[in-house]
């Protein structure tokens, strides 16, 4: 839910701190007086455009929202996608200067503005007469339909079939194009193939011929040097020997001796091991240098022959072995395409048909779902004087072969607001009333499937009265059963159902936000139900109203 959203300098507001409660949230005032500053505001937080602008004389305007989401909210993963910090809510702050520039900060970060919008539209929806998105995004609407079927796990079986299906025909495509580049060059794959697997060349086989000329070029004057090294070691006069007698003298004194110079014997005793490790490993070296000179005319020839096959290649001898591979698979290619092509086609057949199987189950169960939910909204539509508005759930069928990862269908929700005419998309309602009310009814019959933490209605009841604003009232309390509203209204019967409610009031050019009590909601309410002059009758009835909007309230918290 939306905790709590702080004003500084924007617009007519100098300062403004609002608290709101669960449930249903009403902002009312005399026209004029700053509802829709306040609204600009909290959009401005979410990373909306808006048409905020910083108060005359202030250097910078700020609006700040404090929401804490269910620990489930698809929030916390973008956070966490993100690699910031979380812990019980999230505060989205932006700043704004006079020159128009502003910043955005999630939990005291700065961050990019896109960021900031996409985290404020998994926090808040809203639903004004200038709204285009949300429910009115064709994007949503598979989403909403699947939730509201329950056929979210059948479309993510359809969407891992897919991914399937696309992998076997990318594989194909592949071996295809492998095929016809090897047929092209055919004889020449043969023959490299050929050469190349005769030659049998080896990782880091540069590297080690290299090292092995190099140090078979300098033998004569190495095994000099280790010969001596061997000598000093294990010579008449050597180390190893003046050990041996170290360790023959200490063997020989008596028991007492022994045990006082023990920890020099053992020291003597591993002195001697590594030497004779050392002498081992000079001795396998005096051998390998030891070798006849033949030895180095062959490394010699290896090497250049090495060194000229890449630069027939036009490559590197280390980069040799891989193009030895790949010949060689371009030559089984030729040989044996038409069976691993076999294979792959197979492939295609067996995926594309699951993928189908299992697409035509999810579209003939999105179609009963479709049905569902266009009764649900039609149910909805007449109390809030939609009577003569359409609903229908527009399922644009594809081809087999044009499947989608989400379906074989395109999806859109769509109205006709007048008796006979066409269908269209639903932000094309043209009365800013009917497209609030509409969004009102939708989200009545959606209200199961996932919501944001707060939702918003901008003068929803519009237009309307009586009975009809009894109507949208009782919708948008039940709809505050499940998600927070927050809802600018004109309408008293609207706003007596509220579990908070503030007042907008203008004063000197300037806008003030005020939380009511009781007492207060009863009198702002007979202001709206009769005008400046309040009389005792508005009193009662606003009395009334309230009585009345509190029944259901009581039934929801004894349920609950």
């Amino acid at each position: 839910m939306l905790a709590a959203l702080t004003i500084r300098d924007i617009v007519l507001i100098e300062q403004a701190a609002l608290e709101f409660a669960p449930g249903l949230n009403v902002l009312t005032g005399e026209t004029g007086a700053g509802k829709s500053i306040l609204l600009d505001s909290l959009g401005l937080a979410v990373g909306g455009r808006g048409r905020a602008s910083v108060r005359a004389g202030a250097a910078q305007g700020s609006a700040t929202a404090v929401f804490e989401p269910e620990k489930n909210h698809p929030a916390w993963s973008l956070l966490a996608e993100q690699a910031m910090e979380t812990g019980t809510e999230i505060v989205l702050r932006r700043t704004l200067a006079a020159d128009g520039r502003s910043r955005g900060f999630i939990n005291d970060e700065a961050v990019g503005v896109a960021l900031l919008k996409d985290l404020g539209s998994l926090l808040l929806e809203v639903h004004g007469q200038q709204d285009d998105r949300g429910l009115f995004d064709t994007a949503t609407h598979r989403a909403l339909l699947d939730g509201f079927g329950g056929l979210n796990g059948d479309a993510q079986t359809v969407a891992a079939l897919f991914g399937e299906w696309s992998a076997a025909r990318t594989a194909l495509e592949e071996l295809k194009a492998l095929a016809a580049r090897a047929q092209a060059e055919a004889d020449f794959v043969r023959a490299a193939a050929s050469e190349l697997s005769d030659f049998d060349p080896q990782a880091g086989e540069e590297e080690s011929l290299a090292g092995e000329r190099a140090l078979m070029m300098n033998a004569a004057r190495i095994l000099e040097e280790v010969s001596s090294a061997l000598e000093s070691l294990s010579g008449d006069r050597g180390a190893q020997t003046g050990l041996a007698q170290a360790l023959k003298k200490l063997s020989r004194m008596n028991e007492e001796a022994r045990k006082i110079a023990a920890p020099a014997e053992t020291a003597l005793e591993q002195a001697y091991a590594l030497a004779e490790e050392a002498r081992r490993e000079l001795d396998s070296l005096l051998s390998r240098l030891d070798s006849d000179t033949g030895a180095l005319e062959k490394k010699e020839e290896r090497l250049f022959a090495l060194r000229a096959l890449a630069r027939k290649y036009g490559t590197t001898p280390d980069q040799l072995l891989t193009l030895r591979d790949e010949y060689l698979a371009k030559q089984e290619a030729l040989s044996a395409g038409g069976g691993q092509m076999e294979q792959a086609e197979a492939k295609v057949a067996a995926t594309r048909e699951a993928y189908l199987t299992a697409a035509r189950k999810l579209s003939k169960s999105r179609e009963g779902a479709a049905k569902k939910l266009e009764g649900a909204v039609a149910a909805e539509l007449a109390p809030l004087k939609l009577g003569h508005a359409k609903f229908r759930v527009a399922l644009e069928k594809l081809d087999d072969d044009k499947g989608l990862t989400t379906g074989l269908e395109k999806i859109a929700f769509e109205v006709a607001t007048v008796e006979g005419a066409a269908f269209g998309g639903l932000a094309k309602i043209a009365s800013g009333g009917e497209l609030a009310r509409f969004s009102l009814a939708l989200k009545v019959a959606l209200s199961q499937v996932s919501s944001p933490a707060a939702m918003v209605f901008d003068e929803v009841d519009r237009g309307v009265g009586g009975a009809v604003a009894d109507a949208v009232g009782e919708r948008l309390q039940r709809l505050a059963e499940t998600t927070q509203v927050l809802l600018v209204t004109h309408s008293p019967q609207v706003a007596a159902r509220a579990a908070r409610h503030f007042r907008i009031s203008r004063a000197k050019d300037k806008t003030k936000i005020e939380l009511l009590d009781d007492d207060q909601r009863l009198e702002e309410i007979a202001r709206m139900l009769s005008g400046a002059n309040v009389t005792a009758e508005a009193r009662a009835a606003a009395k009334r109203l309230m009585a009345e909007a509190a029944t259901p309230l009581k039934k929801a918290r004894k349920r609950a």
